[in-house]
């Protein structure tokens, strides 16, 4: 038999129930006595049974009113439970927001951003993957996040994806090295400078040489992937580094210094992506919202560098 019951009529039925009266119940329920009627008979003859004995003085459940009761406070019970979970993730006090980001982002900008966040929604739970942006975007066509940070590139074209902030590029060299003092540096004065360079793989590494293309260098011989290997190399004084601003925490040594590029129309843009065929949960909308307002402008100001992590791979 296939049942067509509105959880009016099991409200009704409740109502009934318990307070063993029409009159009482129909109040209960915001209904006329005659209205209230019709809705227990329609019950009744949707259930195929009669639920209630009823005379002049007296309101009483059958046998099948007696069974029926469980069936209908606990199909109320689900119900108000669904809903109350439901108004949790509407409120953001539930639910779980997964990001992925290049490991420069999720090491210096996102920490600050998923603090706040916790902060206003304690119920929500934040997933972060630190990967390159392949990675990232492999996470994101797998369902696996609702967000990615990652730089431009031809595996994001699937993606609903839009520009988020921009990533100027610094010099990274010895405090004694002849480029040190400079308060920024123009291309042309990177000229026969050793390069140590990161892994053609990597997002920089496709920046700079588009950065370096007119201009007269010298390869290091170093390719490298990892942040602090670049700073150990440069370290050493076996070359300088060009790197995006928002690695610059990681360079963090003693006798490093970072300076700023003057090349306007050459930065790294960071991208936020998200999938076309799938919306954002309420929770991860919040999150956009906290990163566009947080990150959605240059990411770094600070000219110092910051304090290299061992491992950090190059984005």
């Amino acid at each position: 038999m296939s049942a067509n019951i509105s959880t009016r009529l099991l409200y009704a039925f409740v109502a009934l129930a318990e307070l063993r009266h029409f009159t009482r119940a129909a109040e209960r329920c915001h209904a006329s006595q005659s209205a209230f009627s019709v809705m227990i008979q329609k019950l009744e003859a949707t259930v195929g049974a009669r639920l209630f004995e009823r005379d002049t003085r007296n309101v009483t459940l059958t046998p099948e009113g007696e069974l029926f009761a469980e069936v209908a406070r606990s199909l109320i019970g689900e119900i108000e439970s669904a809903f109350d979970d439901m108004a949790d993730y509407v409120a953001r006090r539930r639910g779980r927001v997964a990001i992925a980001a290049l490991p420069s982002l999720s090491a210096s900008g996102l920490p600050a951003v998923i603090a706040e966040y916790r902060r206003l929604h304690p119920g929500v739970a934040v997933a972060l993957h630190d990967a390159l942006s392949d990675q990232c975007l492999a996470l994101l066509r797998q369902g696996k996040v609702d967000l990615v940070l990652c730089a431009p590139g031809a595996d994001a074209a699937e993606f609903d994806a839009r520009v988020l902030c921009s990533d100027p590029f610094y010099v990274v060299c010895r405090c004694d090295h002849a480029l040190a003092g400079k308060r920024s540096l123009r291309l042309a004065d990177l000229a026969r400078q050793e390069i140590i360079h990161f892994a053609k793989t990597s997002s920089v590494r496709q920046h700079v040489d588009q950065l370096l293309r007119q201009v007269q260098t010298v390869h290091s011989g170093f390719e490298v992937e990892h942040l602090a290997t670049v700073a150990g190399l440069v370290q050493q004084g076996l070359g300088i580094s060009i790197v995006p601003e928002l690695t610059l925490f990681q360079f963090r040594q003693l006798d490093l210094v970072a300076v700023p590029l003057r090349a306007q129309d050459h930065v790294r843009p960071i991208l936020v992506v998200r999938r076309r065929d799938r919306p954002l949960s309420l929770a991860a909308q919040s999150m956009l919202a906290l990163i566009d307002r947080r990150i959605g402008t240059r990411p770094g100001r600070a000219r110092n560098p910051g304090k290299a992590k061992p491992g950090a791979e190059s984005d």
